[in-house]
């Protein structure tokens, strides 16, 4: 007796399709929705005016935005540390977006040679602000480009190899590097002395978060309703 592959097909089909209707559309999924990276962007402050908490660093970049204003120059580099998600990045986004320069992202691990940092500093325009995540994971041979770049916005390039190799010393735009790290005790010494300013994140307050739900809420549409 032949087999009816057809009809087999169907049945399969019929039983794909009855599991599908059966499971429920999650509101919550792991899985990433097209409008996620939009209502990201929209939910993002974009000034210090907008960003809800951290007073006291956002009095101290206030100041120092304004007198880099003044003295027309880049910011003094920045590093920000605590905790993961307190708002590092924003915070960078936020910065860059104040001194009307452009952001430069990258992290600690991306930076794998000395190249890829050469590449870095010399793509950099005047002012622009370069954001380095995880900065705590830096070799130690890509920190000591960054000494002389962070201080005299000059870099040393190696030509050549062996005894017959010779340095060059090169200007760079004056930019700001701003750091993050979850790590601060893990930074090096010389590495951190050359950052102007070292500010800590803290947990947010009850009624800050309080604001950043209604605000988000605000943004999306969401109609709040208290029982």
């Amino acid at each position: 007796m032949g087999i009816n592959t057809s009809f087999i097909t169907q049945y399969l089909m019929a039983i794909k399709s009855t599991k599908t209707d059966s499971v429920p559309e999650r509101i919550i999924t792991p899985s990433e929705r097209e409008t996620d990276a939009t209502h990201e962007n929209i939910l993002r402050p974009k000034t210090l005016d907008e960003y809800i908490g951290q007073e006291p660093i956002k009095k101290h970049l206030r100041i120092a935005i304004e007198s880099a204003r003044i003295r027309k120059a880049p910011l003094e580099h920045i590093l920000l540390y605590g905790p993961p998600g307190l708002g590092k990045t924003t915070l960078s986004a936020i910065i860059a977006s104040e001194m009307n320069s452009h952001l430069k992202h990258t992290s600690g691990p991306a930076i794998e040679k000395q190249s890829d940092i050469v590449s870095l500093l010399t793509s950099l325009e005047e002012g622009d602000v370069l954001f380095i995540d995880e900065i705590h994971r830096l070799k130690p041979q890509i920190e000591e480009i960054l000494y002389s770049a962070m201080e005299d916005f000059t870099i040393d390039i190696m030509i050549g190899s062996g005894t017959g190799a010779t340095s060059i010393k090169m200007d760079i735009p004056k930019f700001t590097l701003i750091g993050a790290t979850t790590k601060l005790s893990k930074i090096t010494g010389p590495l951190r002395d050359r950052f102007g300013n070292v500010l800590k994140l803290d947990f947010y307050e009850l009624i800050d978060l309080e604001t950043i739900v209604s605000r988000s809420f605000g943004l999306l549409g969401v109609v709040v309703t208290t029982p």
